[in-house]
């Protein structure tokens, strides 16, 4: 039996390091910590790192192997590259491992965020910062556009998927709720899929079993109380347990809930908790992170990193019984070609909506396209461009 594939061999042949072992744990620790000081770019960025280390240096785990893995994380919600990170980290030293690599990949994110948020809490006001916000917030509207682009072949299959899309995109339009966008999306290509071509009694489990995974200046609140600070966290371990998609489906997730139905935060702080995941390493779900703060302090910051990542947790463990017998099955992958097609009208949805925040004269047009054509013919990492569009900013403020 291939050890890589299933992950059920007790040694490692390369290290002869017992997967079980407190060392194991140590590597996979480090290494993760390490990627998540480094990983800038995004998702596919991420997983380009990860695929660097784990499969070309250190043969931890077969292309095979990885790619199966990387299938699997985008049958449950959450971030994919963060899960891709926990579930890699399993396969080296088993529950130890499953928590050492999320816990790692997050926390330097998660402290710089923090960081970020403190001084963007006591200096936010200042022309300066503003400076910085209205010459990076463009580029990160361009960023995001340019992974709808690069998404758009990959989700759109078919004229089918097409409309399905465009009908998410009015109904987000329209006001309907995220996860009934997603939950639609996701039933009626399955049941397309059913009326192509009727299941025999043997695959009916599947169909039964997908459903399971898926259900599964200063603050806002200076002084919160705990029945603030419990409704952020059940806010934030909601939107980790519901969301699918790339980790800018968020963005849809956390305006519904924090800009429109709570009204604790505005549009403006929402694109800069955006700007301030682009230009950190690590996951862009770490904007919580960034939210949380700017909406309770400290403890917030902590609670909504906690509640955003917690289920991640719990999904990988469940999944990691799973994985193979997903992978295989075609009413899951119907399930994720409608998700797919959902959350990509999602996010164009808000992408539209933020991008009418931050384009706001000729000088941000202009930055917003040119980040859009040289992401289009170069493949230098997203940093870059954020700190060009840093230095813009600043220049801009300086010298107006």
């Amino acid at each position: 039996m291939d050890e890589h594939h299933t992950g059920g061999q007790a040694d490692d042949p390369d290290h002869g390091v017992p997967r079980s072992s407190w060392r194991a744990t140590r590597e996979v620790a480090l290494l993760f910590l390490k990627l998540g000081t480094i990983a800038f770019g995004g998702p596919a960025a991420h997983t380009a790192m990860m695929r660097d280390e784990l499969v070309r240096r250190r043969g931890w785990v077969s292309d095979q192997r990885f790619v199966d893995l990387m299938g699997a994380t985008n049958l449950i919600p959450g971030p994919n590259s963060t899960e891709l990170a926990i579930h890699l980290g399993f396969d080296r030293a088993r529950g130890r491992g499953l928590v050492a690599a999320g816990v790692c990949f997050i926390l330097p994110a998660a402290l710089i965020v923090t960081a970020l948020a403190w001084a963007y809490v006591t200096y936010g006001s200042t022309p300066a910062a503003e400076g910085i916000l209205y010459g990076i917030v463009p580029v990160v509207i361009a960023i995001i556009a340019h992974a709808l682009f690069g998404l758009l072949r990959t989700v759109i299959k078919n004229v089918w998927l097409g409309a399905l899309a465009v009908a998410a995109l009015a109904g987000y339009v329209l006001g309907v709720n995220e996860l009934l966008v997603l939950a639609a999306g996701a039933l009626l290509a399955a049941a397309a899929h059913l009326l192509r071509r009727p299941p025999r009694p043997d695959r009916l489990r599947g169909v039964l079993a997908a459903p399971l995974l898926t259900l599964g200046g200063s603050p806002v609140f200076a002084d919160p109380t705990g029945g603030q600070l419990a409704q952020l966290f059940a806010t934030m371990i909601k939107i980790g347990a519901v969301l699918y998609g790339s980790g800018y489906v968020l963005l849809a997730f956390l305006r519904g809930d924090f800009v429109d139905r709570l009204g604790w935060i505005t549009n403006q702080q929402l694109i800069d908790a955006v700007s301030i995941g682009q230009v950190t390493p690590g996951p862009v779900f770490t904007t919580a992170t960034f939210l949380g703060y700017v909406i309770a302090g400290p403890l917030g910051a902590f609670l909504a990193t906690v509640a955003i990542f917690l289920p991640s947790f719990v999904f990988v463990g469940l999944l990691t019984k799973l994985t193979d017998k997903l992978r295989s099955s075609e009413w899951t992958s119907a399930l994720l070609d409608g998700l797919n097609a959902a959350a990509l009208a999602l996010m164009a949805g808000v992408s539209f909506q933020l991008g009418q925040t931050a384009i706001i004269d000729p000088l941000t047009a202009a930055i917003a396209l040119l980040t859009l054509a040289l992401l289009w013919k170069t493949k230098l990492n997203n940093a870059w461009y954020i700190a060009a569009g840093a230095v813009i900013g600043l220049a801009h403020t300086l010298l107006g």
